[in-house]
């Protein structure tokens, strides 16, 4: 039986909550992953995720995928893939633009600004495709472009009196399964920055989850001294 696009991304979210785990080496989980997505029946789905366990069952099944566990990654990038379009590009002349929040970006995004500037947050953002060009054009201007940790990003921009360059607030480790976001363009008198940065809502969702780690080892603790 052919296999949907929907089937193919609950097999790679397997594959993926796997290595979380410690459970696929590295390199082992970038050759299941690249064959899932290649894929085109059950057939060759099946046996990718076959010696996985998933919770309540002794395999890991082609079926509904299963929740996020509270102290993982908040992010399903599947979900957040392949959506309309809601914003192609942005211009502020003597002003400036923002984009921010729940928005979609277009396969190609052009923002350009000239004595004024911009933001472009892509931490709540969703993607029209697997692989998106921002492109940024700043003259006598400004713009910050800012990103999660774990999004694939390839910053490829030219500063001519000005600057064009990318730094991190927030370390992580980027997912396998994100979105591709190539950001080029030029800034000419001007300054363009990429910053990797989480959301308040995430360092929150983080913290929680390292308290609760925290309690519940010293809950164990307790249990072990009695």
């Amino acid at each position: 039986m052919r296999a949907s696009d929907a089937e193919r991304e609950r097999v790679a979210e397997t594959l993926r909550e796997a290595v979380a785990e410690g459970r696929l080496e590295m390199e082992e989980f970038d050759q299941r992953l690249e064959a899932a997505y290649k894929a085109r029946t059950h057939g060759e789905l099946e046996p990718l995720v076959r010696d996985l366990p998933a919770p309540g069952t002794a395999v890991a099944p082609v079926g509904p995928a299963p929740a996020p566990a509270a102290t993982g990654s908040a992010v399903r990038w599947a979900d957040r893939i392949g959506k309309p379009a809601t914003s192609s590009g942005a211009f502020a002349f003597w002003g400036g633009f923002g984009r921010r929040g729940n928005w979609t970006v277009g396969r190609k995004f052009t923002a350009f600004a000239m004595w004024g500037g911009g933001e472009i947050d892509l931490r709540e953002a969703d993607f029209e495709d697997r692989e998106v060009v921002v492109r940024c054009f700043a003259i006598m201007g400004g713009m910050q472009v800012t990103v999660p940790p774990e999004l694939n990003v390839e910053v490829r921009g030219i500063g001519i009196m000005g600057g064009f360059g990318e730094h991190s607030k927030d370390e992580g480790v980027v997912s396998p399964d994100s979105p591709r976001v190539r950001i080029t363009g030029l800034a000419l008198m001007g300054g363009i920055g990429v910053e990797r940065k989480r959301s308040k809502a995430e360092r929150q969702r983080l913290k929680d989850a390292k308290r609760a780690r925290l309690e519940k080892g010293r809950g164990s603790s307790d249990r072990a001294e009695d």
